[in-house]
């Protein structure tokens, strides 16, 4: 995901904000935080799911820097959103050469 992603997903963001939160968390906490969030009033969800959206990809900046994220960042539920897309976790473990 590039900056044309990125700007593609604020703009979703501003329209709606569940739909943008599903689009980098998937189905789970977060999810059901910002669609509560948005039903309870527009900007509380437009808030919540900026801020899900920032820590995405400051995280994944930080990993494409090759620096190492061992913190959780607080109000994030979806491991996603924790990793900044990176399926692999925190970090990936080199396999042994088997020759």
């Amino acid at each position: 995901m590039g900056v044309a992603s990125a700007i593609f997903l604020v703009i979703v963001t501003i329209f709606c904000p569940p739909i943008a939160v599903f689009a980098i968390s998937g189905c789970g906490a977060d999810l059901f935080i910002n669609i509560c969030l948005t039903l309870l009033g527009y900007i509380p969800g437009h808030v919540h799911a900026f801020y899900l959206e920032y820590v995405y990809y400051d995280r994944r900046e930080r990993l494409r820097r090759g620096g190492i994220i061992t913190d959780r960042a607080p109000g994030v539920y979806s491991n996603n959103i924790q990793n900044g897309g990176n399926p692999h976790g925190y970090g990936t473990i080199v396999q042994p050469n088997a020759s």
